[in-house]
């Protein structure tokens, strides 16, 4: 049976944190009507809010929320996604819904069980700069999301930033510790760079200007020049010049190993948040 369009079926979003917000700023932006759009938020004074600023609907119950939605929006922490989902299970059954869960480390055949079995699940990981639009998210199907399912996941997380889909799950443990967690690893190099600057002279505030506008142009470079990174890295490197320097010191450190090793233990993270969740697949 064919996923209805959010233009006949409404959106419901369960959980009213800052990824809830990113995602109803995007779809509005993105030409969504307010009245396709559902939050559940259990604080009263977040839903007050949530209604003053996008003129949605809020309510306090998930299921009310969800009732009737085409798509659901899983926007809770992964601690208390199986309690979330376990009270939803007789409608999910009654209705069958896409579920889409950005829940980090919770695999597609944990959630279907707790909804009851042969639900159709999508996972996705944004990362925090979806919150300014800017965000990139990995997103994985199971066997039940159909093409207007693939379709209406897309729509959402698009309206935050750049979409990949995967065909392994597998794949999601890498992407949470690539693009998911990510983002800290460039405010660590950030934090890193402006420090170093300090410490050789240079006042705070122009270190701190200019690490970020160097991380936001590198960015930009990598986005839309269309070259890769070895060959954005090699265009700035002139032999024997300071940033060859730099880039030895880097290799003397082991970087290159560092990130690997660093890329590994969040990975390994994201594994141990399915276990921890209990019924993993």
């Amino acid at each position: 049976m064919p996923v209805p369009s959010p233009e006949s079926r409404p959106i419901a979003i369960l959980g009213g944190g800052n990824m809830a917000r990113a995602l109803i700023s995007g779809l509005l932006r993105g030409g969504m009507a307010a009245a396709d759009l559902r939050v559940a938020e259990p604080r009263a004074e977040a839903r007050m809010e949530l209604a003053q600023r996008f003129g949605i609907d809020t309510h306090a119950d998930n299921a009310a929320a969800a009732r009737g939605a085409a798509l659901w929006v899983l926007a809770v922490k992964p601690q208390v996604l199986r309690e979330v989902c376990t009270a939803l299970a007789g409608l999910a059954q009654a209705e069958h819904p896409v579920v889409l869960s950005i829940a980090a480390g919770i695999r597609s055949a944990q959630i279907a069980r707790w909804l009851g079995g042969g639900i159709a699940i999508v996972r996705a990981m944004p990362n925090t700069p979806a919150l300014l639009g800017a965000g990139a998210t990995g997103l994985y199907a199971n066997a039940q999301v159909n093409a207007d399912g693939h379709a209406l996941a897309t729509r959402v997380m698009q309206a935050v930033g750049l979409c990949r889909w995967i065909e392994d799950e597998a794949q999601m443990d890498i992407i949470t510790a690539l693009s998911g967690s990510g983002p800290a690893y460039f405010f660590l190099l950030a934090e890193a760079l402006e420090t170093a600057a300090v410490a050789q002279g240079l006042p705070q505030d122009i270190a701190r200007a200019l690490a970020a506008q160097t991380c936001l142009g590198a960015g930009r470079m990598l986005v839309e020049d269309g070259a890769s990174a070895v060959a954005l890295r090699q265009r700035v490197t002139s032999p024997a010049g300071t940033t060859a320097a730099a880039l030895q010191a880097f290799a003397a450190g082991g970087f290159t190993a560092l990130v690997a090793d660093a890329v590994g233990a969040a990975t390994q993270r994201g594994a141990e948040l399915a276990a921890q969740a209990g019924d993993a697949a």
